[in-house]
């Protein structure tokens, strides 16, 4: 039976406003909380060097020329160097040292060699007690 006869069903409908407002009260949460930080890289000053020449009454280092080829081949002053193992290599380079307490290594790495060939040798030098440390590169010259 059917009492209400002659109203009409009310249509049912969705309130969006009380939505629409919770999503504000989120929004406005989530602007207020969020710290914000630009994070556009490393910030760092590199060091400056002039290009006078050399005071000739200085006393220069000795200095250990360490090449690494694409292979991972190692010569140490010119002489080829098979690697077995990181105290190998710091043992040849005491004895290229010939007694100067801190020669000077220098790096000389073939531009393909692995980022591991030149960080043993790093290594090598600081188990050896050399601290000087410097790295040969090629200026690319545009004609």
């Amino acid at each position: 039976m059917n009492f209400q006869r002659g109203r009409s069903k009310e249509e049912p409908e969705i309130n969006l406003v009380p939505m629409i407002d919770v999503l504000l009260v989120i929004l406005i949460f989530l602007v207020v909380t969020t710290t914000y930080s630009k994070f556009a890289g490393l910030e760092i000053s590199l060091p400056e060097a002039r290009s006078d020449a050399l005071d000739n009454n200085l006393e220069q280092p000795q200095a250990i020329d360490i090449s690494v080829n694409a292979m991972g081949e190692y010569t140490i002053n010119l002489a080829p160097v098979k690697f077995t193992s990181i105290e190998h290599l710091r043992d040849t380079l005491r004895s290229a040292a010939e007694n100067s307490d801190d020669p000077l290594v220098t790096i000389n790495a073939d531009a393909k060699a692995s980022h591991q060939s030149v960080i043993t040798i790093m290594e090598a030098s600081r188990l050896a007690g050399y601290n000087k440390i410097t790295f040969t590169t090629e200026i690319k010259r545009t004609e």
